[in-house]
């Protein structure tokens, strides 16, 4: 039986645009907003507990723990959003 003939196959080249095209999310807000509640929620705590329960909300008492985690909470929900 005779073989068939092989074509030969040039590299692959991809083409070159003039312009480049920058693809944005829009979302440039998130990594900053993420990185500020869980510092806000680590200076909640460590405020909390160097101050012996005074500051930052005297009358929460040991509930400022939970307001601190809720802030550090809400950054990690935050960082689904980022890209």
């Amino acid at each position: 039986m005779p073989k068939s003939r092989l074509r030969k196959k040039s590299d692959y080249t991809p083409p070159v645009s003039a312009t480049a095209v920058k693809i944005s999310s829009g979302r440039s807000w998130v990594a900053p907003a993420m990185l500020a509640l869980f510092l806000i929620g680590l200076l909640w705590i460590v405020t909390f507990y160097v101050t012996g329960g005074t500051w930052p909300v005297h009358a929460w008492g040991n509930w400022n723990i939970l307001a601190g985690f809720g802030f550090i909470a809400a950054g990690f929900g935050l960082s689904t959003q980022w890209k």
